[in-house]
């Protein structure tokens, strides 16, 4: 997945867990100047600015203490909104006979990278998904971006 190094996961999550809510994932994208830690996080009550200004406070402070990220970074608090995205095997489980939009790491036997298709189960560290009228399974570690189709 395009998820934040583990290193910074587990100094992450504990965090916004012990703040009350559900660590979702994190990115590190870019470089440099234009480098950016986005952190996900959810809750029942749904997520508020004051929310993600009393994580990205306390991760802050974390980030500050350990640095574990060299050179300048934005830190970015969000709510993963409808098109949430799914970083864990948990996650596929969790919204299965949902739309998915993921890409691979690299390309299918077919060439393809790219696949739409609802989720119809996990099996082990496959996630099988219906696809234009056929079921694919996909291995789990050649997933590198995953995000829920919101269907209107």
């Amino acid at each position: 997945m395009n998820q934040a190094p583990a290193k910074i996961l587990e100094l992450i999550r504990p965090a916004v867990t012990g703040l009350g809510y559900e660590f979702v994932g994190a990115e590190f994208t870019g470089q440099g100047k234009a480098a950016t830690l986005l952190v996900y996080i959810d809750s029942e009550k749904g997520i508020m600015v004051d929310d993600c200004s009393k994580v990205s406070h306390q991760i802050s402070g974390i980030m500050d203490v350990e640095d574990p990220i060299t050179g300048q970074y934005r830190l970015e608090v969000s709510s993963p909104g409808l098109e949430r995205p799914l970083f864990e095997l948990a996650h596929f489980e969790r919204f299965k006979g949902s739309t998915v939009k993921l890409e691979l790491r690299q390309s299918t036997l077919e060439g393809q990278r790219r696949f739409t298709g609802e989720i119809l189960e996990v099996k082990g560290e496959t996630v099988h998904l219906h696809v234009d009228d056929e079921e694919i399974e996909i291995p789990f570690s050649l997933i590198k971006k995953a995000r829920l189709v919101v269907n209107y």
